[in-house]
């Protein structure tokens, strides 16, 4: 035995761990027949037992899920339900929760439709990037539809009374039965041949699943996502959804409101015009005003009615900052002069040349190197003297040195010396 032991209430916990840990019992799909279907009235829910040949298990469905389903179940019915299993812990009851519920073969072309939806949608064509913008003034709008059906009437009434002056072109199409989704998708095709259609409308009107199930196939599908031509869906009823909805650039919820979608009110259009041309006339007339306002206050300015007057004072001015231009540079020319003459005199004073106007010589050897000291030359040295006013060449018959400098000699700043002549 077990020294564990557990209570009615931790099994039932277990088990309803176990079943909500089972992906295949979320969300999943199950068929059978009704037996024991009650439906209790105070509530609104459902209870009922779904059953096969071997075996069968409760199923509940609320009050808010059994009010979309579109029908009463029956004892006897063969139904293919949507929902969730687990267990009724209070009674220890697996049950089987309805999300949703169809008859058998309704329940196969909705399984077929959920199929084909969750596959367009992975490929794109449900995405609102490629939404094509529905015109707002369409002169020429094809229709695509059965030639006998209400929903072509509907369509009629609603633009000879919204708007006559706008083309409707009607490509006659099956729009339930096995031939429909060939024809749908070959007017789709042939009206985007023409190329001064600026909208297609697509649709019927309303009917059960099966009826409109031509706008569930994948061939009108494709053809409404391949279309050049804006596509208003307009299939069946405002509770109605249909593959050709979600491909569609825009979803009506009936033919009549297609049209209404699709089709602008001529008289709106007339009334908007005449607001637009009344608003265009008063700013054209205030623009005009505050033209005419600036050209008075330009032909009262005294500038610009006497123009002569203005060019002759412009020429005075030019005439006085030319003046004060000429002054101006001369002044400049004669600072820079007065400044030229003074540096000029300060280079004459230590010009070399200027010294010999004072009666001193310069001493070249034969190379013509100026001779600083009598230890530059030898006895028989050939000699060139620069004067004030000339030079004379010479030979040096006797070179005396001496030791201590007297009055007859001068030393220069830079180290040269020289002897003065009388």
């Amino acid at each position: 035995m077990s020294e564990y032991i557990l209570t009615v209430s931790e099994v039932n916990q277990e088990v309803s761990e176990a079943l909500r840990k089972n992906a295949k019992l979320w969300n999943c799909w199950v068929t059978g027949e009704i037996s024991n279907f009650k439906d209790h009235i105070p509530s609104g829910h459902w209870y009922f037992t779904l059953k096969d040949e071997y075996a069968g298990i409760k199923v509940v469905m609320f009050r808010t899920k059994a009010a979309s389903a579109g029908f009463k179940p029956q004892n006897g019915m063969k139904v293919l339900i949507k929902g969730n299993v687990k267990l009724y812990e209070k009674e220890g009851n697996i049950q089987l929760y309805a999300e949703e519920i169809y008859p058998s073969g309704v329940g196969a072309l909705y399984l077929a439709f959920e199929k084909l939806k969750n596959q367009l949608s992975v490929e794109g064509l449900f995405s609102p990037e490629r939404k094509k913008p529905i015109p707002r003034y369409p002169s020429k709008i094809a229709v695509i539809t059965s030639p006998t059906g209400a929903a072509l009437k509907d369509i009629l009434n609603i633009a000879g009374r919204r708007n006559p002056n706008i083309s409707l072109v009607i490509f006659p199409s099956a729009v339930q039965g096995d031939a429909a989704p060939g024809e749908i998708a070959k007017a789709i095709e042939r009206a985007n041949a023409y190329s001064d259609i600026d909208l297609l409308i697509v649709g019927r009107g309303g009917g059960s699943l099966e009826e409109l199930w031509a706008f569930n196939t994948e061939e009108v599908a494709r053809a409404i996502a391949n279309s050049v031509i804006p596509v208003v869906s307009a299939v069946g009823h405002e509770i109605d959804y249909t593959i050709a909805d979600f491909v569609a650039d825009l979803r009506a919820p009936t033919p009549s409101a297609a049209a209404e979608l699709a089709i602008p009110v001529l008289s709106d259009l007339h009334a908007s015009v005449n607001y637009l041309a009344e608003k265009l006339q008063v700013r054209m007339d205030q623009v005009l005003e505050r033209k005419r306002h600036r050209l008075q206050e330009l032909m009262t300015d005294s500038r610009l009615a006497r123009p002569g007057w203005i060019i002759e004072r412009s020429r005075q001015d030019l005439d006085v900052l030319s003046q004060q231009l000429h002054e101006a540079i001369t002044g400049f020319v004669a600072d820079k002069n007065g400044i030229l003459k003074l540096l000029s005199a300060k280079l004459d004073l230590l010009s070399p040349l200027a010294i010999l106007g004072r009666g001193y010589t310069l001493a070249y050897d034969s190379e013509g190197s100026v001779l600083k000291t009598v230890r530059q030359i030898k006895e028989g040295d050939s000699l060139s003297l620069r004067l004030r006013d000339g030079s004379a060449s010479c030979r040096v018959n006797r070179v005396d040195s001496i030791t201590d400098t007297d009055n007859e000699y001068f030393q220069h700043d830079e180290g040269n010396y020289g002897k003065k002549t009388n």
